[in-house]
């Protein structure tokens, strides 16, 4: 903007310094001189970079707008995909709930298919976090999605996989988990709760 006020400063200079010469009844001379065609040319040339500088600046901006909208919606897409697919997949989210309050690794396909699922979701906090590093994300709602790291913490699973797969993330975003991890707990849910005799309440 600073650049677009001061070339239609230097138009508005031109046209009072160079103004053209009109009639004593108002009319433009019929005939312009090799100068006064310049000044003339040199103002038209100025006001349409004005003007192009404008538009630019208005495409910039819906442009910005747009990837930002793009980037929440990703976000919010691959969320929802994580949380219907544990809701819907009887053994996927058996796998889940028992890898994450288990004190005790599980067998070693089970432990490593609950090591993939995991890193699966971190990558997907990770890429948040890094949408709100380059400014196409809103930091709160990164936050708002992250917040379930809170809540599972202090879970046994939880616990192993950052033990194990920390170092296979970015080094910021694992500083940020970090972080979380050091918040003060919050009410796990219930059904992360298990009942005398191992199951779920």
């Amino acid at each position: 903007m600073y650049l677009e006020r001061l070339l239609l400063n230097q138009c508005c200079h031109r046209v009072y310094c160079h103004r053209i010469t009109i009639t004593r009844h108002g009319k433009l001379p019929m005939k312009l001189n090799l100068s006064e065609m310049s000044n003339v040319a040199e103002i038209i040339g100025a006001f349409a970079i004005v003007l192009s500088l404008v538009y630019v600046g208005v495409q910039v901006k819906d442009s910005a707008a747009a990837t930002r909208s793009a980037a929440v919606n990703d976000a919010s897409v691959a969320v929802q995909s994580w949380y219907l697919e544990m809701g819907s997949n009887r053994q996927a989210s058996d796998l889940w709930f028992n890898s994450m309050t288990s004190p005790d690794p599980l067998a070693t396909n089970d432990e490593f298919q609950f090591m993939m699922m995991m890193h699966a979701v971190m990558l997907g906090f990770q890429h948040s976090y890094l949408l709100v590093e380059e400014g196409t994300l809103d930091a709160d709602y990164r936050d708002s999605i992250t917040f379930a790291l809170v809540a599972v913490k202090d879970l046994p699973g939880m616990d192993r996989y950052w033990r194990q797969r920390r170092g296979f993330l970015h080094r910021g975003f694992a500083e940020y988990v970090d972080g979380l991890l050091l918040r003060d707990s919050v009410d796990t849910l219930d059904m992360y709760k298990r009942s005398e005799n191992g199951h779920a309440k």
